[in-house]
C-alpha cells in the first residue's frame, strides 16, 4: 500500500493532517520531528513525505535537504504557516515537490498528495524502463556552427548517465574530449583552419572561419556523428568532409616542448580522456571509445 509519512512536532497538527487523508487509500505514518523522520526513512521508505517547516533539532528545510541527498526519489510536500514563507521558498529550491498552507490543509492536502504521488509514480516507472535500457545508437548530421555542439553534447551526457557509463566528473572529461573532436572536425576539417592562426592577435582565425562558413566549398560541408552507448561503454565516430591530413605529421602533444603550442591541445585532451582513439587513413574520421567505469 502507498505510504505517507507526516512530520510535525505538534500533535494537533499531525492528527489534522492525518485526518485530511483518511478517505484516501493510503497508509499514514507519523514522526514528531525531522530527526525521527530520518530514522524512519533509514528503514522502510514512504512514497511521499508531508512535513512542517518549524521543528526542533532537524527542521523542515534540513529534512528536505537530507531526503534529497539520501532518498532522491521520495518527494516532499511542505505544510506552511504564516510567517515562514521565506523558509518555504528555500525548501522548494532545495528540492521540495509542493506545499500546502496549513490553513488550507482540509481543502488541499488530499489533492496535493495525490497529484505528487501521480507524478512520482510516472517518474519511477520511467526510471525502471530506463534501467532496462541496454544500448542506444544515434546518428547526427551537423553544419559548421559551433553553437550547435552544446545541445548535442547534453544529449550524449544524458545517455551516459542513463546507462551508468561513468560518474559525473568523468562525464565532464569525456564531454570535453567529445567537444574537442567535434570542433576539430568543423574548424580544421570542414573549414580547413590552421591552428597556428590562433597565435595571431588580430582575430585572423575567427574572421577566416566566419568567412568560410559563407563560402564554397566550405559552407556546404557537413560533420557526421555516430554515437553508440551500451553497458560496456560509449563509442563515437566523427567524420568531416575536409581534405584530411596525415595524423603521423602531428607533433606529439604529450611532449613537454609541445604543451604550450596551440596546435595539438584538442588531441591531447581526447587521448587523455578517452580509452581508445583511432583515425582513418587521411584523418577525416576519428573514432573514440570510453570504457564503462561505473560498477
Amino acid at each position: 500500500m502507498t505510504t505517507v509519512l507526516i512530520v510535525d512536532d505538534s500533535v494537533v497538527d499531525r492528527k489534522l493532517a492525518g485526518g485530511c487523508l483518511k478517505n484516501c487509500d493510503l497508509e499514514v505514518a507519523f514522526a514528531c520531528d525531522g530527526r525521527e523522520a530520518l530514522d524512519l526513512l533509514a528503514g522502510d521508505l514512504p512514497d511521499v513525505v508531508v512535513t512542517d517547516l518549524q521543528m526542533p533539532e532537524v527542521d523542515g528545510l534540513e529534512l528536505v535537504k537530507q531526503i534529497r541527498k539520501l532518498h532522491r526519489h521520495v518527494p516532499v510536500i511542505l505544510m506552511t504557516a504564516h510567517g515562514n514563507e521565506e523558509v518555504a521558498v528555500s525548501a522548494l529550491k532545495a528540492g521540495a515537490a509542493s506545499y500546502v498552507p496549513k490553513k488550507n490543509l482540509s481543502r488541499d492536502l488530499e489533492e496535493t498528495v495525490n497529484s505528487v504521488l501521480s507524478v512520482a509514480s510516472s517518474e519511477r516507472a520511467e526510471q525502471r524502463i530506463l534501467e532496462s535500457l541496454t544500448s542506444v545508437s544515434m546518428k547526427f548530421e551537423l553544419g559548421n556552427e559551433i553553437g550547435a555542439l552544446r545541445p548535442l553534447i547534453m544529449v550524449m551526457q544524458g545517455h551516459m548517465r542513463q546507462l551508468g557509463v561513468c560518474d559525473e566528473s568523468d562525464i565532464v572529461r569525456v564531454s570535453t574530449a567529445l567537444q574537442e573532436g567535434l570542433i576539430n572536425a568543423i574548424e580544421h576539417g570542414n573549414l580547413e583552419l590552421d591552428s597556428t592562426l590562433r597565435e595571431l592577435k588580430d582575430n585572423t582565425y575567427q574572421k577566416l572561419g566566419d568567412e568560410r562558413r559563407k563560402q564554397e566549398p566550405y559552407a556546404s560541408r557537413k560533420a557526421y556523428v555516430t554515437a553508440e552507448f551500451n553497458r560496456e561503454g560509449c563509442r563515437w565516430t566523427i567524420r568531416d568532409e575536409g581534405q584530411g591530413f596525415d595524423p603521423a605529421s602531428l607533433p606529439d602533444p604529450c611532449e613537454p616542448v609541445n604543451l604550450q603550442r596551440v596546435s595539438g591541445r584538442g588531441l591531447l585532451l581526447i587521448r587523455t580522456f578517452m580509452d581508445e582513439v583511432s583515425f582513418n587513413d587521411n584523418a577525416s574520421e576519428i573514432t573514440m571509445f570510453r570504457k564503462r567505469t561505473q560498477p
